[in-house]
């Protein structure tokens, strides 16, 4: 097996770097203020993790994630959670579906 070569890690580095620029700068032209958190959440990006955003109103949560998505040409939609929302209301729940009889053989 070959093993990659300096310089084309070297330019895959430069590429990514010239990348993660140019969509700060795309974020930047819409939020203003909020380096610290698009920072993380692009880390959190880059990670493949999951990100909650949490504050008062008008803050930009919205706004950041909708640029994001925008930029990145992905799709865009928002869940308005309220203290009467439980997770399994988005995530849905397993269900037990026993066999006509009642056996055993029944399947989630």
């Amino acid at each position: 097996m070959t093993q990659p070569s300096h310089d084309a890690f070297g330019a895959r580095l430069e590429q990514a770097r010239d990348s993660s620029s140019r969509l700060r700068t795309a974020i930047a032209t819409v939020i203003v203020g909020q380096e610290a958190v698009v920072e993380q959440v692009l880390w959190a990006l880059v990670a493949g993790g999951h990100v909650l955003l949490e504050g008062a109103p008008g803050l930009g949560k919205t706004l950041l994630v909708r640029t994001l998505a925008s930029a990145l040409d992905l799709k865009f939609s928002r869940i308005q959670f309220t203290p009467d929302l439980m997770p399994s209301d988005v995530t849905g729940t397993n269900v037990l579906v026993m066999d006509a009889q009642g056996g055993s053989d029944g399947r989630f």
